[in-house]
C-alpha cells in the first residue's frame, strides 16, 4: 500500500434549538496548505491521509402530524488531521498525483454531504424523527465509507493510474450534474 486515506468522517448528531440556514458549501480544491498534521511514523507505506468531518445538526417543528427538520450538514477538512509525508515526495509531479487523488477523497465527502442535504430535505418524519433522520444519515454514510474502499482498491491508492483516470472523470461528472441545494431547509 502506497497511500491509504480517509477513514475518518465523524458524524456529530446535536439537536440544535434555533433554526439553520444552509448556505451553499463550495467543493475545496485541496492544496499542500490543506495538510498540516503530523505524518503517522508506522503508515505502512502511507503518503497521505485525508480526514473529514460532517457535522449534522437539526431542529425539529411539528406541522401536523409530521415533523419538518431545519438541517446544518457542514463538511471540514481538518487540516491539523490530515497529512502529507514531505519526506518521501520526489518532485512536483508526484506531489500533483497525490493531491489529485486526496482530492478524490474529499470529493467523496462532498458529495455524501450533498446527499444527506438532498434526502433529508425531500423526507417527510413522525415523532421518531430523532432515529429515522440518523437511520438516513447512517445509511448514506455507509455508502460513501465504501466509495471510498472502492476507491482505493480500484485506483490501488493512486498508483493504477488507468483507474485513477476513469475516477476523475467519475467525480468530474457527479459534481457537474449534482442538483443544486436550496439555501435554506
Amino acid at each position: 500500500m502506497i497511500y491509504k486515506i480517509f477513514r475518518t468522517i465523524s458524524l456529530i448528531a446535536l439537536l440544535c434549538f434555533t433554526t439553520n440556514l444552509i448556505s451553499a458549501q463550495p467543493h475545496l480544491r485541496l492544496t499542500e496548505a490543506d495538510f498540516l498534521g503530523t505524518p503517522k511514523p508506522n503508515g505502512r507505506g502511507v503518503v497521505a491521509y485525508t480526514n473529514c468531518t460532517i457535522d449534522f445538526k437539526f431542529q425539529a417543528s411539528r406541522r401536523g402530524g409530521d415533523y419538518l427538520l431545519h438541517f446544518n450538514v457542514r463538511l471540514f477538512m481538518n487540516k491539523d488531521r490530515s497529512w502529507i509525508d514531505r519526506s518521501r515526495i520526489v518532485n512536483a509531479s508526484q506531489m500533483a498525483e497525490i493531491l489529485k487523488h486526496e482530492q478524490g477523497h474529499y470529493t467523496i465527502a462532498y458529495l455524501e454531504q450533498q446527499e444527506v442535504l438532498r434526502i433529508m430535505s425531500q423526507t417527510r418524519f413522525s415523532a421518531n424523527y430523532q432515529a429515522e433522520a440518523m437511520n438516513i444519515f447512517n445509511s448514506i454514510d455507509n455508502k460513501y465509507k465504501q466509495l471510498n474502499r472502492d476507491y482505493d482498491e480500484d485506483t490501488a491508492h493512486m498508483v493504477n493510474r488507468q483507474q485513477q483516470h476513469s475516477w476523475d472523470i467519475y467525480f468530474a461528472k457527479r459534481l457537474q450534474f449534482m442538483p443544486q441545494e436550496s439555501a435554506s431547509l
